[in-house]
């Protein structure tokens, strides 16, 4: 009984902090972008030699797979010039083809906030202009290399902050070039801005609604990576990212979760994540995460601490991390240990 008080004096304190700042009431409440592109219409309306196209909603990654595995060359490019916004986020389908599809996809829109999505030698996998946009980038050779790692971020991230200028190693391009190169380049990374996330540091942070939509988008991804051929990946959660991979991991084929900078992941412990994956968890001393209180009551807040004893996740030692993203800055003992992990070293 005591303990429950206690957990309601806190959640009750956590709502009148949050209420009470400024930060919190000038946040935006996001809604997830989910359902069919646009051109999915058209998508479905097309057939090849008289087949249908498999159904963006209803096909699995699998079934995506074997039907491209069915076409020549020439049918399936050209789909991709007929459809390139479906084939570009089609689960499945051939990274080559995906990588062309964004590329005409970007272009397309004619918006400036995005041109430097189609520039020469980018490796998009994924890229979705709706609302704020999202977007996935690969680094590194995806469809060869026996390493694969997701970086998935926090709050404000999305298509038309994706390359702004930042502080090196921030973000989730700057996080995802960093660990490549800590892995001597031997290991693919994902730079996944693929769900709607909050903005600011608002109710949207507090609550799980755009990390439930952004659990179903990871876990269909990773499973289109596994349709085609890729290595079951390392998934590097940051932030509120933590809390998309907490919802996705009993859904993924991960073989290890790293978070890092968590307000918590929907579970009280890792037995409650109910998944096969290693998972980690790394906190800087300067992070500011550590003043948000780890409860879940009446739909706020995430949850236990990944980092405490009781969680049970692997720790990684974080103690020179400066701020709530300085998780990959070159020298630093997490940036050493993400990089054994994504290595398979750290098994």
């Amino acid at each position: 009984m005591r303990r429950f008080a206690r957990t309601l004096v806190t959640a009750a304190l956590a709502v009148t902090v949050v209420a009470g700042t400024a930060g919190w009431a000038s946040a935006d409440a996001q809604a997830a972008v989910t359902g069919p592109l646009p051109g999915t219409a058209a998508w479905r309306a097309d057939t090849v030699s008289g087949r249908p196209l498999p159904d963006p909603a209803r096909a699995t990654p699998a079934e995506v797979a074997r039907f491209f595995a069915g076409l020549d060359a020439t049918r399936a490019r050209d789909l991709v010039r007929a459809h390139p916004l479906v084939v570009g986020n089609l689960d499945g389908a051939p990274l080559p083809l995906r990588y062309e599809a964004n590329r005409l996809a970007v272009r397309a829109t004619g918006e400036p906030r995005f041109a430097s999505l189609a520039a020469p030698g980018r490796q998009i996998l994924a890229f979705d202009p709706r609302g704020r946009g999202t977007v996935a980038e690969v680094f590194g050779d995806l469809e060869r290399s026996a390493h694969v790692s997701v970086i998935v971020p926090g709050s404000d991230n999305d298509a038309t902050t994706y390359d702004r200028p930042r502080a090196a190693y921030t973000g989730p391009a700057g996080m995802a070039r960093s660990l490549r190169s800590a892995t001597g380049e031997t290991a693919a990374v994902i730079a996944w801005t693929g769900y709607t996330t909050p903005v600011g540091v608002g109710l949207d942070t507090a609550r799980g609604r755009l990390a439930e939509a952004g659990a179903v988008r990871l876990a269909r991804f990773t499973e289109g990576l596994e349709a085609v051929g890729a290595p079951d990946p390392v998934l590097f959660c940051h932030s509120y990212g933590s809390v998309v991979c907490g919802l996705a991991a009993r859904h993924t084929d991960a073989t290890d979760i790293v978070a890092f900078g968590s307000p918590g992941m929907r579970a009280d412990s890792v037995a409650g994540l109910r998944t096969e994956a290693r998972v980690w968890a790394a906190r800087g001393p300067s992070d500011w995460i550590s003043d948000v209180p780890n409860v879940e009551f009446a739909g706020l807040g995430h949850g236990a601490d990944p980092t405490s004893a009781a969680f049970g996740a692997r720790r990684i030692d974080a103690a020179d991390v400066a701020g709530h993203t300085g998780y990959f800055a070159p020298g630093t003992r997490s940036l050493k240990a993400f990089a054994a992990i994504a290595t398979g070293a750290g098994r």
